[in-house]
């Protein structure tokens, strides 16, 4: 049965309910305020969905590790609606109006920023500390809707944990909004063929480029953020709602309503994208090759199937839903700001136990200051605008004395939050701790090279200018930035020591550093391993570690402190392992630093000059006890020929 075009504005035709589609769907993450009867079945559900996507990623990332695909609904959504919202003036009107156009998206977008900016840098200046590392520039990307390539160059990482940034959650607003800037002018060019299947045809082909282009500059087992952030590798889900919009204007008499199956494909296309937040990896090649393009082609199936009617958009529309749907925007700006500040102000002693409820505290103040911005910010802007708005500021200020009193106290609290943020900038360190302790462990590495290669050269001054250490003996240490912020005091507890340290390492990059270490002949007796903190371990690779070591060589494992959800099996695989074999020791880092946070940098990964001796302590501790290891008795005379003669022992 097909629906009247008057329920549904993508039919070509000029009607009211056409008209109201601006007002009524806006195309950003956030609300709507218009009445039920004029809205877009499903859209608020759809939103409700992929904001709670969202949230969990950031709030509990062990329960939905691919919930980030919430920003590709979004993206779909907004596609589908300003592309809905374009055509159809242009239907009515033959022309599209850039400068109303972009007025409305900037009415939409930036009021409610705004607050979210100015109270979050004021809380961070109050707090400060490695919070306020580069904040100047985030402003700068906020402000310009440049965020995503402001922090390409800055080299900024999304799915980096040890320094997360305060607003960078602002990176899919940038991508919004310079597709918002650039596609209009676009579909004024596809507008102008005659032919929907080739106006249709243009625009699919720059879904399919946008996401090809991911595709080939995606590099596995690098961070991924370049190829995530781009607005050129990351449109394809824009692409992909413009790509429905203009398929759902075609003639009546072209579309196959399939109105009993409609309700089954929708629910089948919420399936694949709840499976895929379960399921994708934010580093997989499965995710930025296909994996992102499939969320995006289910997306559009889920919108079709709610906006062609029936009980799938009411149901995708329950109340739960549509109310957060509704606020969905306030709900993405506040909350990743939310949740740094609350890690912040948690207490350090507690806080790697303390993951669910630093979630729960902000998932509960979220929601307030998102209801607060929907009530008093974004419905009464888009129903009267700013200008309306500021006149009804003005009728207050000569009403009753409390209303004067509350507006003197509101722009009072917008010149301090104003202040607060400029001092913020101003205040900012040019460096994290982590930062600083990482350069000190390289400057230390730096200077053991000199050394090593100066004692090379002479061995008489080698001896000369030796300084004492604890222990003496040939050792190579390979680990990742943790051990390079211990590196000082690693040289200075154990003499002959290399250190071979890294940002950023995992164990899965262990045998190819001790092959090539072997090979040059730089391999020492004892090898101590701590690249624990970036990632998950296998049994595998320990068992390829052994097997390159050889039985000769002894093997010392520095177990990981870093509040992630893998580091507790990271810990409990390096125990196991090392409990199973005489060669291999524990260093226990983690209980030794668990309750000394304070001699960790801010990021409560990488210790100090005091924390780098307790990790060389533990360190030199494990190598003790490899050392009191008795060697096994010989037991060649078992395999001996008891008739064959034996070798005269002198010649």
């Amino acid at each position: 049965m097909t629906r009247s075009p008057r329920l549904f504005p993508f039919t070509g035709r000029t009607r009211p309910a056409t008209a109201a589609l601006g007002p009524v769907n806006t195309p950003l993450l956030g609300p709507t305020n218009a009445p039920r009867s004029s809205r877009l079945a499903g859209l608020d559900g759809l939103r409700a969905l992929a904001v709670i996507a969202v949230a969990l990623y950031h709030f509990f990332p062990a329960m939905l590790p691919g919930g980030f695909i919430g920003v590709d609904v979004f993206f779909v959504i907004s596609g589908f609606l300003i592309t809905g919202l374009l055509v159809s003036e242009h239907t009515r009107t033959g022309r599209i109006s850039l400068h109303r156009f972009w007025q409305r998206r900037a009415r939409r977008l930036v009021p409610p920023l705004i607050p979210v900016v100015l109270i979050s840098c004021t809380i961070a200046f109050v707090i400060g500390g490695d919070v306020l590392v580069g904040l100047g520039a985030q402003l700068v990307g906020a402000s310009t809707f440049g965020y995503n390539w402001v922090s390409i160059a800055n080299d900024a990482s999304y799915f980096s944990v040890n320094e997360p940034e305060l607003l960078r959650n602002l990176w899919s607003l940038a991508v919004e909004e310079q597709f918002y800037l650039v596609w209009p002018l676009l579909l004024l060019g596809v507008l102008l063929i005659s032919r929907p299947r080739v106006r249709l045809a243009i625009v699919t082909t720059l879904f399919i480029a946008s996401a090809l282009w991911m595709g080939v500059l995606y590099q596995p087992g690098a961070d991924p953020t370049r190829v995530y952030y781009g607005s050129d590798t990351h449109s394809f889900g824009l692409f992909a709602g413009a790509a429905l919009a203009l398929l759902l204007r075609r003639p009546s008499g072209q579309r196959n309503e399939v109105p009993r199956l409609r309700p089954w494909l929708g629910g089948a296309a919420i399936l694949t994208i709840i499976a895929f937040a379960l399921w994708l990896p934010e580093d997989g090649t499965a995710t930025y090759r296909g994996g992102l393009v499939a969320v995006s082609v289910a997306t559009a199936v889920a919108i079709w199937a709610g906006v062609r009617g029936g009980r799938f958009g009411r149901l995708l529309d329950a109340a739960p839903l549509r109310y957060l749907g509704e606020r969905s925007y306030g709900i993405y700006l506040w909350h990743w700001p939310i949740l740094v500040l609350v890690q912040l102000l948690w207490p350090a002693s507690s806080r790697a136990s303390s993951l669910l409820p630093i979630g729960l505290v902000a998932t509960v103040i979220t929601l307030v200051f998102a209801a607060a911005s929907y009530r008093w910010l974004e419905v009464p802007i888009r129903q009267v605008g700013v200008r309306g708005s500021i006149r009804q500021i003005g009728a207050l200020w000569t009403g009753p004395t409390r209303c004067r009193r509350l507006i003197a106290a509101t722009a009072a609290l917008s010149l301090l939050l104003v202040g607060g943020t400029t001092a913020a900038v101003v205040a900012a360190p040019a460096q994290t701790t982590a930062q600083l302790r990482i350069e000190r462990g390289q400057r230390a590495m730096d200077a053991a090279a000199r050394a090593a290669a100066q004692a090379a050269a002479s061995e008489a001054a080698r001896q000369a200018t030796a300084a004492p250490a604890l222990v003496d003996g040939l050792i190579t240490a390979i680990g990742d930035s943790v051990m390079l912020a211990s590196a000082p005091e690693l040289q200075a507890t154990f003499a002959g020591m290399t250190v071979d340290a890294s940002v950023s390492r995992g164990m899965y990059s262990a045998d190819d550093i001790l092959l090539a270490l072997e090979a040059a002949g730089q391999l020492q007796p004892v090898v101590v391993i701590g690249l624990g903190t970036n990632g998950p371990i296998t049994t595998s690779e320990l068992t390829e570690i052994l097997r390159i070591l050889g039985p000769d060589r002894q093997l010392v494992l520095v177990n990981a402190y870093a509040e992630r959800d893998w580091t507790d099996g990271v810990n409990a695989r390096l125990a196991e392992f090392a409990s199973g074999n005489r060669r291999v020791e524990l260093a226990n880092w983690h209980d030794v630093i668990a309750g000394r946070l304070d001699l960790l940098a801010g990021d409560h990964v990488h210790p100090g000059p005091t924390g780098g001796q307790l990790y060389a302590d533990e360190v030199h501790a494990a190598v003790q006890r490899l050392a009191a290891v008795p060697p096994l008795p010989d037991t060649s005379w078992l395999m001996r020929d008891s008739d064959a003669p034996s070798s005269p022992p002198y010649r």
